[in-house]
């Protein structure tokens, strides 16, 4: 079926073509290796992180709650990007249709939104562990986690619904080909014959409120953080204050600085806009579990029962299967 119909005196694209990385099909192989490898990886450590956290009692706090929310939208996102873009990697045409297109960008958008909120959200709970530790069962209550975690996928979804279905009446004439690994919304403006000026505006607003808003509140948080963990007196005390809050502090710098500069400046060349894409939509989620289960001795202590659990019943099972035997 041909990618292009003929309307008027101009032709409409219905599919793209996605032209981000390198097309050698040796790099192709090894980029298909590589990829694979860090979505199993990626898949594998947000699911176990997930699995923890419901299975054991211990980790039944807002933070983890928070994490196991974390967790899976960083599921969401990779899989949103990474099968397609290891489809397309052995394909020969690399394409997706408009429709296609559209969904995904739908998808991107709206979980990378709610990670921000998300993230905001858990440097809140960090203010209230670690500034006023007396009252965190009060301030925290399981009422206000839900509510806050319902408000960041609902806010995410709106902000997500409202540019999509802009970006849905769009025109798209002749240039198909996108340099770019996957279907995100600055992307599709240079393909567009259509004005794309309210687009632009409302992406950029969007964003603006969206990352620069969640970034205030992140910024605040942790003004008030450093503020109470240097008005500690002990060197001990100021490390392990520290400790609690160090991992989302790395999700929240690895994040932010590639995905807001990213819809901030749409305009970038292909390159950087490569490499920020890869940043925040494949690395993080990759990163995100292994730097809580590392530096979380809570995290890790869960891990090794679970892991002592799983052996005890493998070791079970086999003493049960040499026991028949022997009868």
């Amino acid at each position: 079926m041909s990618s292009i119909m003929a309307t008027g005196n101009h032709s409409i694209v219905t599919e793209f073509i996605l032209l981000g990385l390198p097309a050698q099909p040796h790099i192709q192989a090894l980029l298909f290796v590589l990829f694979l490898g860090v979505y199993l990886l990626t898949f594998t450590g947000n699911l176990l992180m997930i699995l923890v956290i419901r299975t054991d009692s211990q980790l039944h706090a807002p933070m983890y709650f928070f994490l196991s929310h974390l967790s899976f939208l960083d599921l969401c996102l990779t899989s949103v990007i990474v099968p397609k873009m290891l489809d397309n990697l052995l394909s020969q045409r690399k394409s997706i249709s408009v429709e296609g297109c559209l969904t995904q960008v739908f998808f991107i958008f709206s979980t990378a939104g709610i990670e921000a909120f998300l993230l905001s959200v858990m440097a809140y709970d960090r203010y209230a562990a670690i500034c006023h530790p007396l009252l965190y069962g009060q301030m925290m209550t399981r009422q206000l986690c839900g509510g806050l975690v319902w408000a960041s996928w609902g806010l995410g979804f709106l902000d997500a619904l409202i540019n999509t279905l802009m970006a849905w009446n769009l025109d798209f004439c002749e240039a198909r080909v996108m340099p770019h690994f996957s279907c995100e919304l600055p992307s599709l403006f240079s393909l567009s014959c259509s004005d794309v000026s309210a687009n632009f505006a409302v992406l950029l607003g969007s964003t603006l409120l969206h990352a620069l808003g969640t970034f205030l509140l992140v910024f605040f948080s942790y003004t008030r953080i450093v503020s109470t963990i240097l008005s500690i007196s002990s060197t001990t005390g100021r490390s392990k204050a520290f400790s609690t809050c160090s991992s989302h502090l790395t999700t929240v710098i690895l994040f932010y600085g590639s995905g807001s500069l990213r819809y901030l400046i749409p305009t970038l060349s292909s390159p950087m806009e490569l490499i920020f894409s890869i940043q925040y939509s494949v690395v993080t989620p990759l990163v995100n579990p292994f730097v809580y289960s590392l530096k979380n001795k809570e995290v890790k202590a869960s891990l090794n029962r679970m892991l002592r659990k799983v052996c005890n019943i493998l070791d079970s099972r086999g003493q049960a299967g040499n026991d028949w035997k022997t009868e």
